[in-house]
């Protein structure tokens, strides 16, 4: 049996609005909902998983964006503030690769859902700051046209090969409306800065949380520490 790396999946993960379907496997589903305990238990977000549920995408205004057969997805639940949009970002991106991995294809999807009460809960001061569709595309999607990375970076003279590794696979990360309004720092020879910069798509934080978790995957966690 093939099993795909987390840098494999990040190359062949591509956003996928129409779904199949297929019903996901009981197996699938269970390594899903440990990625998501681990990620909750790390993190103290309230992700939740929600199966066989079409009503999310299925009416009005939330046909907008041209999704179908959507039937499951993650609800991206937390406290309210920038520091929790930023681990939603990241861990919600861990999970999605953790899909990616599992043969699973799936969207981030900020405006164009309705949520459906009683099919998740949340806490005292949580709120629901995004979902992402999950299931089997019909088409595994298309990459978009990557823009040049030294547009993305600033470092003294050439950097090295993990931070370009780690460049690599932050400009393959999924942002609002492609917007990839974000910056990497390199400082000290091993120390990594990531910033953004102002947009009036928003969503910024949770574009910071995924493409960090990106750079990490292509540079490798040991090679270098990240710097506030």
């Amino acid at each position: 049996m093939y099993f795909m790396t987390l840098q494999e999946a990040i190359k062949n993960r591509h956003s996928v609005r129409k779904y199949t379907d297929k019903p996901i496997e009981t197996a699938k589903v269970a390594t899903l909902r440990t990625g998501i305990e681990r990620a909750n238990a790390e993190s103290g977000l309230n992700i939740q998983l929600v199966l066989e549920e079409p009503k999310c995408f299925s009416s009005g205004i939330w046909k907008y964006g041209q999704f179908s057969g959507v039937k499951n997805y993650f609800v991206m639940a937390g406290p309210r503030g920038k520091e929790a949009e930023e681990k939603i970002g990241y861990f919600g991106e861990k999970l999605v690769i953790l899909a990616q991995t599992l043969g699973l294809n799936t969207c981030w999807v900020g405006l164009t859902y309705k949520k459906i009460p009683g099919t998740y809960t949340l806490r005292d001061g949580d709120i629901v700051h995004c979902v992402v569709s999950l299931g089997y595309g019909i088409s595994p999607g298309v990459q978009h046209p990557q823009k040049p990375a030294e547009q993305f970076f600033e470092s003294e003279g050439l950097p090295p090969k993990w931070f370009r590794d780690g460049m690599e696979a932050a400009l393959l990360a999924p942002t609002a409306v492609n917007q990839q309004k974000f910056k990497f720092i390199l400082h000290d020879g091993n120390k990594v800065e990531a910033r953004t910069s102002f947009s009036m798509a928003g969503y910024t934080s949770i574009d910071l949380g995924i493409v960090k978790y990106h750079f990490e995957v292509g540079a490798g966690e040991d090679s270098f520490e990240w710097v506030y």
